[in-house]
């Protein structure tokens, strides 16, 4: 009876249990990929910081003019996607900060006014309605940062139930995703949004995913079209295809593991190319055609030997603010 007890005791404690969280500061600038380019993204730093609990302090936070922190406090809930303008940052205050059904819009205008300069941090978003749109879509933007974010939907629900976890269409460039875990979902990750946007699309769409964690995923981890990809140091497990480098797609892949994943890196059309370096593919092989494709910044590679070790328990929402 005592060990049983003890026993209960146990598991509740560990059903409790905070992920190790790290301290870190809202006015931290991208440190990674492409958002560290073209002048760097600074997000709202410098602006007056709001701590935000409801729906509509956080619609009223994300819109304002000037540069603006926004720190989200608890859940939030709600059934829409926000518009998001330049200079701002949303971060979580701890891992408890949530949006649940409410998803952000970093969207510019087409021949007219980019987004520019957003960071997104430390965030849960989940569920968001594909009638509404993705969890976090970004159009006509420039200088983005998604780091540490916790992004899923419901892979039990219908496949067109939710839409994205984060798209990155429409010409965006200098775009940063790295520390995130994605994860539960139909369609995670789209870059270009059709086969027939080559005119707007081609020589931009400048993405880095790095020291992502892909799980329970069926597709588009990412799908890339027309632009260039750098996937750096991610792990995936459990997902149904891979990297999807199409119509033109130039893909650097260094240094990331698949567990039991059938088409690691393909191209679904032939059309695009990768570079495949120091990349654990398990049984699987590389479907897609070599090429070189340079990178225009410096960065640290781990051996994918320590991906998973690195990735498993950091990516997410595991800090603090």
């Amino acid at each position: 009876m005592k060990i049983t007890a003890l026993l209960a005791l146990s598991l509740a404690a560990f059903s409790e249990a905070k992920p190790l969280e790290r301290r870190a500061d809202a006015n931290e600038a991208a440190t990674i990929g492409y958002a560290t380019l073209n002048g760097g993204t600074t997000g709202g730093a410098g602006g007056r910081s709001t701590t935000v609990t409801s729906l509509s302090a956080l619609k009223n936070c994300v819109k304002q003019s000037g540069p603006a922190i926004c720190i989200v406090s608890g859940t939030i809930s709600g059934n829409e996607v926000l518009p998001v303008t330049s200079d701002t940052t949303i971060v979580g205050k701890d891992y408890k900060a949530v949006l649940r059904g409410v998803g952000l819009k970093i969207n510019g205008k087409k021949n007219g006014d980019k987004v520019r300069n957003v960071i997104v941090r430390n965030l849960s978003i989940d569920k968001v309605l594909a009638a509404k749109g993705d969890a976090i879509g970004i159009q006509y933007a420039e200088n983005i940062w998604v780091d540490h974010c916790d992004l899923q939907g419901d892979h039990q629900a219908d496949k067109d139930k939710y839409d994205g976890l984060v798209d990155i269409t429409h010409g965006t460039d200098f775009v940063t995703v790295s520390n995130s875990f994605l994860h539960n979902h139909w369609k995670a990750s789209l870059v270009g949004h059709s086969n027939s946007n080559g005119a707007e699309d081609t020589g931009h769409l400048t993405v880095t995913y790095a020291n992502n964690f892909f799980l329970d995923l069926n597709s588009r981890v990412p799908s890339i079209r027309f632009g260039t990809a750098h996937m750096l140091n991610n792990y995936y497990e459990n997902v149904s295809d891979g990297i999807n480098a199409r119509k033109g797609a130039h893909v650097l892949a260094e240094g990331n593991v698949f567990d039991g994943i059938k088409k690691p890196l393909y191209s679904v059309d032939d059309e695009g190319v990768a570079e495949a370096t120091d990349n654990d593919f398990g049984s699987a092989e590389n479907q897609c055609s070599s090429g070189r494709v340079s990178i225009p910044y410096s960065y640290n590679r781990i051996s994918s030997s320590q991906v998973k070790n690195a990735v498993v328990g950091t990516a997410g929402a595991t800090l603090k603010f």
